[in-house]
């Protein structure tokens, strides 16, 4: 039984290049334990720059290469961290803010 893993959508501000290719926008997967391995999660949650730059070529789709990421622009990156570190709050604590 598969599941489709939850995801959200990214508009970039400056598409990446990819030959004739323009992407401008990337879907963020939501990480699974494996895509996390060798990264401290703390640092994800503060959106460290070099730990969702290390994340982002695990979870992405279409994939993104990690030299694109460390070209991107950095408000893109930015938001790509938001993503990433709102997957990794507990649903109680999300349900907390939300109200």
């Amino acid at each position: 039984m598969t599941t489709e893993r939850p995801s959200a959508t990214v508009i970039l501000q400056e598409p990446i290049v990819r030959g004739s290719q323009h992407i401008e926008q990337i879907a963020i997967l939501r990480p699974r334990t494996a895509d996390l391995r060798g990264l401290l999660l703390a640092e994800l949650i503060q959106m460290k720059a070099d730990s969702v730059a290390a994340i982002l070529p695990r979870i992405t789709e279409p994939t993104i290469l990690r030299h694109e990421v460390d070209a991107m622009d950095p408000a893109d990156l930015f938001a790509c961290g938001m993503e990433v570190a709102g997957f990794l709050a507990p649903k109680a604590v999300m349900a907390s803010l939300a109200a």
